[in-house]
């Protein structure tokens, strides 16, 4: 788990268009990233 504080690691994920989004690309800028943990999984 990361302290608050720690600068989010590097990462590379489609948006919901498809594009790809890195976190180097958002650098400088506010980012809210969310997520369902549970989603696509069963029960």
């Amino acid at each position: 788990m990361l302290e608050v504080g720690t600068p989010a690691p590097d990462f590379a994920v489609p948006d919901q268009d498809g594009k790809v989004v890195t976190m180097e690309s958002l650098r400088g800028h506010w980012v809210a990233l969310w997520w369902y943990p549970m989603a696509s999984t069963p029960g």
